[in-house]
């Protein structure tokens, strides 16, 4: 077989993986992502839709160890207005507490969230806010 044609043949095949690569990855990186809620909207939506991710702040006071790894807690809008239960179970970061933002991967079930299995994390607050009246 003539050289030029290999080379061009072998062009072609790393090519075509090339872009079956890109394709897979830009499908997963994609198709896999939950759509994130709130506490009000979580309720508004009910049980009927599916595993989400739930976002919002962990109510002071309500944080309740139960049995094994499982957490009972609060969670409510970011504008403090709407909460929801959670039950949760699984890996627990050290800064998990109440006042700080969570995500966590789940279910609602009659009225409450049912939180899968060490999907929890809590996001820590920043250490780059300006102080009030001042500009960056």
């Amino acid at each position: 077989m003539d050289p030029s044609r290999k080379r061009k043949i072998r062009l072609f095949v790393a090519l075509g993986a090339a872009i079956v690569l890109a394709g897979a990855l830009l499908y997963t990186s994609f198709g896999s992502a939950a759509t994130a809620l709130s506490p009000s909207q979580a309720l508004s939506k009910g049980s009927s839709s599916g595993t989400y991710e739930l976002t919002g702040k962990v109510v002071p006071g309500t944080i309740q160890h139960t049995a094994g790894d499982g957490l009972a807690f609060r969670v409510r809008d970011r504008s403090g207005t709407a909460t929801l239960p959670v039950h949760y179970s699984g890996l627990v970061s050290d800064t998990f507490k109440g006042g700080r933002e969570i995500i966590v991967t789940g279910k609602l079930e009659n009225g409450v969230f049912q939180g899968q299995k060490d999907t929890l994390t809590t996001k820590c607050p920043s250490k780059f806010k300006s102080k009030p009246g001042s500009t960056l």
